[in-house]
Order: C-alpha cells, then structure tokens, then sequence
C-alpha cells in the first residue's frame, strides 16, 4: 500500500480482520505482518490448546474425524453444576476457538460465552445450556460457511468467481452440514445429557457463520428450531458490486423458510466497517420474513449504531439473541 491506498484504508477502520485502532500507514503495515504470519494466527489449529473458561468446564474433542469435511477441533461447553440425570438445551456455534479464552485466539478476543450465560441462567433469564464450539479450519472457513444453493441461483459468471475467489474453488456448505447433523449431533447426543429435539437445538454464528446458521435451519427444519444469526454476512464478497449475492440469499429465503410458528430466527448488525455494509440485505431479507408471517414471536432483527464487526461487538449485544431464542 502506498500513501493514496492509506487515505482510503483509513476511513473503513476498524478493519473486519484486524480490530484494534490502527492512527497510521506504519502501523497498519504491522498489523497486516501479523495477520499473514499463518503459522502464528493459526497457533490453535496446532497445538490444540486447551480452552478456559471462567465459569463451567469445556470438554475438548479432539481433531475430530469426519467423512464430509476436514477435521478439527470441538470443544463442548458443560454449565456450572451440570448433572447427568438432567437433560439441557444444546446451541451449536461454529468459529469454536473463538467463544472461551482470548488467550488462544488470534487476535486475542473471545464472545466470553461462557460468562454471558452463565449470568443470564444465574438471573433465571434462560435455562441452563450446553455449548458445542465448532472449531473453523481457517482455509475451508468460507468454502464450509458460503450456503451453496443461493450459489445457484447466481450468474454463472460470478457463481464463478465467488467460488475460485472466496471458496477455494469448492463449496462445501452442504457437507459441512452433513458433519454437524449427521456426525457430530449424534456423538453429543450420546455422550452428554441433552434434549434432542428442534425445540432445544439451536445453531448460532457471525458474519458468515450468520450465512450458515440461517443455511442450517431452512435445510435442516427438524433439526434446528433457531438461529442466531449476528452481523450476518449477506454481502458475500465486500468487492462485488451490485446486489445479485443479497437478492440471491432473499430469494433462496423465501423459497425454502421454515414454518414461522415452530422456529426462531435473530438477525442483528453494526454501522461500522464491514458490518456498515449489512442494512440493505438485512431489510430484503426483513421483508422476506413478514411475507412468511414471523412476528415478533418468532423473529427479530436489531441494528445497533457504532458496534463494528468484532467478537467484542457480539459479546456485548449476546445476551440478547440468547434470551430470545431460548425463551419458552
């Protein structure tokens, strides 16, 4: 980047991938150095540290095996005094190195999930949960969160350049989703003291793990009975002008929503950098759920002025997705 590039980079921080405040050139150099040393930003796909939470236990999986998609790391969030003879609610969460410990992230924020739930069950406000952090693999992140059959319903051209630009010429949406139904709700199901049905299974993300929380629930109606879905990435690739992605994603909505009485879908986004760029797909897709007949019963979506595009951001506004959705 040169001087001119500076001028223009400067006016979208906070970037979505390096969130603190950055005053010059020089120091935003420093933060793309770091951002590029792969071996260091990906440390927790090596090592596999273990995550530590202030309050419950998190049981680590592993390098989870899978026969759709690569495999990683699970780590599975049990609430203070969890016991066995009683059956909880499960909310399944993909960029699981991100939720627990800050410690081991990359950029060393975390949602503080762990913290933000334990208070709201202290205070009586959603009954005690079960976490399931499903860790990303950083190269199949995009690939594994893009929902492939909006893809469909795109211009060949640029169904093509999403897919070699953003998806490493794969779209592997439906098998990930493969993994979670077919694979990895089964093993937590058997292991730990959940309540299996849609009505106590609740899948949640950001940004793209927005796109594939609202993916899993219109796919998988029976499964899932809500999503959260924050700062939900309906812009697909930021450098693509036009709205062919946003109407893509409204259209596979109202060709595939689930009944409105029997499940909860959240939607929410920032003003600033990335999440700045949201509002337009978000009131398309707000549209959408009227037509549908979700009402406030079973649908929200809330904008919150100067919240940027950062685990930060999330954890401060958590609290409110997770009551409406666990909420009886």
């Amino acid at each position: 980047f040169d001087g001119k590039a500076w001028t223009e980079i400067k006016t979208n921080i906070p970037d979505p991938y390096w969130h603190d405040p950055v005053n010059s050139l020089e120091e935003y150099w420093a933060q793309i150095r770091l951002y590029a040393n792969v071996k260091s930003r990906y440390q927790t796909l090596f090592e596999n540290p273990a995550q530590t939470p202030e309050y419950g236990k998190v049981v680590q999986v592993p390098n989870f095996k899978s026969q759709h998609v690569v495999s990683r790391n699970v780590d599975v969030w049990l609430p203070p005094n969890y016991n066995e003879d009683n059956a909880y609610p499960v909310i399944y969460m993909h960029d699981g190195q991100m939720l627990f410990d800050g410690a081991s992230t990359w950029n060393g924020q975390e949602w503080n999930i762990d913290e933000v739930v334990t208070h709201l069950m202290m205070e009586n406000k959603i009954p005690p949960v079960i976490i399931v952090g499903v860790w990303n693999t950083g190269r199949t992140r995009h690939s594994e969160y893009y929902p492939q059959k909006p893809l469909k319903l795109l211009p060949t051209s640029l169904r093509d350049t999403l897919v070699s630009r953003n998806l490493a010429g794969k779209p592997q949406a439906d098998q990930y989703l493969n993994f979670l139904v077919k694979e990895l709700k089964p093993e937590i199901d058997q292991k730990f003291a959940t309540l299996t049905k849609a009505e106590d299974t609740y899948i949640m993300g950001s940004s793209m793990g927005g796109l594939i929380s609202m993916y899993a629930m219109c796919e998988y109606p029976d499964v899932f009975g809500g999503a959260g879905c924050l700062s939900t990435h309906w812009v697909g690739d930021p450098n693509i002008q036009g709205t062919e992605i946003i109407k893509s994603f409204a259209q596979y909505l109202d060709e595939n929503l689930p009944t409105a009485n029997d499940h909860k879908f959240y939607f929410d986004h920032g003003t600033v950098g990335l999440d700045g760029l949201y509002e337009p797909g978000q009131a398309m897709v707000d549209k959408i759920m009227q037509s549908h007949g979700f009402d406030d019963m079973s649908w929200m979506t809330k904008k919150f002025e100067g919240a940027d595009h950062s685990e930060k951001s999330w954890n401060e506004r958590l609290h409110i997705p997770l009551q409406f959705l666990l909420k009886k």
